[in-house]
């Protein structure tokens, strides 16, 4: 208990982050030795000095009250604290300089899963980007099933992309800005509730209590970078919180894919920017990925729905299946339109629902094609 306390009161200290902690374990040996020197010892540190360790110093008291007080809460509600150097600590997001101290994590999620895929993009996404969040779990899921969903839980792709696994039922990670005393945005509880019932988590370093702040947004998304092998960005605008997921994951060494988009669309400027400057792949599918990855595919899960009269269907969704059946490539949904005689308003509709039930596939630029 001891150790515990002393590991969270070490990232309780105000004016030392995670480097300069992870300097004064690695020179004195563990969390607790830190609050045992006197102040002339830890001066002689590397980056500490003189002002900064008497600042430590006078903290000791304050950091442990707080400690004990997040002990408190992490107990009464079966969280758990991971120490960095800790064997259960996730191995990739230790091995960033920047990582965390401590990790709060509610749930039994693996954190350490033999593939692990964060998805990030915009707040604003568009019908289309969450169709292709959609689309690739569920094709993850089939050929690369030992994989877990990262994101933030925020609006637009994050919650797309939590909801797209939990729907294909493989595990998915949600990383606050914020104590696990709240859920941010509050709409979102339902879907945080059913990450942790379905055996996934949410993942934190601020304890609880910790007042929003945006900046905290920012140094979240590191974490949503550093857990992961690969981040795959669905949408986004030139500037956003995904495109700093994409510069913290470039200086961890990951590997970067993005969803090509049409030229001029605000919600693909981002994605269409990291491709063109080489920062990120371009991929179309799950296939892609796992291809440009090298991961083995699991030939025996993939789903592939077979050339059959499909049970209740609408005269309409059979049209448009009659159509496509004829076409050996994707068609842009105003030629289904203008070839089927169906309103785009209801076409909108309809090939959602056909997409919904894993009839139809979506291709970038709002092209569709049967999935067989």
């Amino acid at each position: 208990m001891e150790q515990l306390r002393s590991n969270i009161a070490l990232s309780m200290l105000k004016g030392i982050g995670p480097i300069l902690a992870k300097n004064l374990v690695a020179y004195l040996g563990s969390s607790e030795a830190v609050f045992k020197e006197k102040a002339l010892t830890l001066s002689k540190i590397p980056e500490i000095g003189k002002v900064l360790s008497e600042k430590i110093i006078s903290q000791h008291d304050d950091a442990f009250k707080r400690a004990d007080k997040e002990i408190e809460f992490i107990q009464k509600n079966n969280i758990k604290a991971l120490f960095y150097a800790d064997e259960e600590y996730p191995y990739r997001l230790r091995e960033c300089e920047d990582s965390p101290i401590v990790l709060y994590v509610l749930g039994n999620a693996d954190l350490s899963n033999t593939k692990m895929l964060s998805m990030v993009g915009t707040r604003k996404a568009t019908d289309y980007g969450k169709n292709l969040c959609d689309n690739f779990v569920r094709e993850i899921a089939c050929l690369v099933p030992n994989s877990t969903i990262i994101s933030g839980l925020a609006y637009g792709i994050d919650i797309a992309a939590h909801r797209a696994a939990l729907k294909h039922q493989i595990p998915t990670i949600a990383v606050l800005a914020h104590g696990l005393d709240r859920i941010y945005p509050e709409f979102h509880r339902d879907t945080a509730k059913k990450i942790i019932e379905d055996g996934g988590a949410l993942l934190t370093e601020y304890p609880s209590g910790t007042k929003m702040d945006r900046s905290y947004f920012v140094q979240r998304n590191r974490i949503v970078a550093g857990l992961s092998d690969a981040v795959v960005v669905v949408e986004s605008a030139k500037k956003g919180g995904s495109l700093i997921t994409t510069e913290a994951a470039l200086a961890y060494n990951r590997d970067i894919f993005a969803f090509p988009g049409r030229v001029g669309d605000e919600s693909s400027e981002g994605c269409n920017d990291l491709i063109s400057h080489l920062k990120a792949g371009l991929i179309t599918s799950a296939k892609d990925l796992a291809r440009l990855m090298n991961w083995s595919i699991d030939e025996k899960k993939q789903k592939v729905v077979q050339p059959k009269l499909f049970d209740n269907l609408s005269p309409e969704q059979e049209t448009i299946v009659s159509f496509l059946r004829k076409k050996k490539e994707s068609v842009h949904i105003d030629e289904i339109s203008l070839e089927t005689n169906i309103p785009i308003y209801k076409m909108q509709h309809l090939v959602y629902q056909l997409n919904e039930k894993g009839i139809l596939v979506l291709k970038p630029g709002n092209m569709y094609q049967l999935n067989f």
